[in-house]
């Protein structure tokens, strides 16, 4: 089964950070009060021969990315992250 990482922030909680299926992305963009960021941090190799989940935020790099330009401003946003887990 795939799995997919999902932090969510608040501006008075802490982070929380849960694993997630396809099924359950699918229900947190249809029931989400605030559009759903999803973030692509795979490289360029890997999408160029598997693809992109239509509509994600591709990040610049999985672990080095400018948060203030490539994520939502708004701190209550729920991201979800992807990448193939082949470091």
């Amino acid at each position: 089964m795939t799995r997919i990482a999902i932090l969510t922030l608040g501006l008075a909680l802490a982070p929380k950070f849960q694993l997630i299926d396809v099924a359950q992305l699918e229900s947190l963009q249809k029931e989400s009060r605030v559009p759903v960021t999803l973030l692509d941090a795979n490289d360029a190799e890997f999408r160029a021969k598997n693809g992109v989940i239509p509509g994600a935020r591709l990040l610049s790099s999985f672990d080095g990315y400018d948060v203030t330009k490539e994520l939502p401003a708004a701190k209550d946003a729920p991201l979800v992250f992807y990448c193939s887990n082949k470091l």
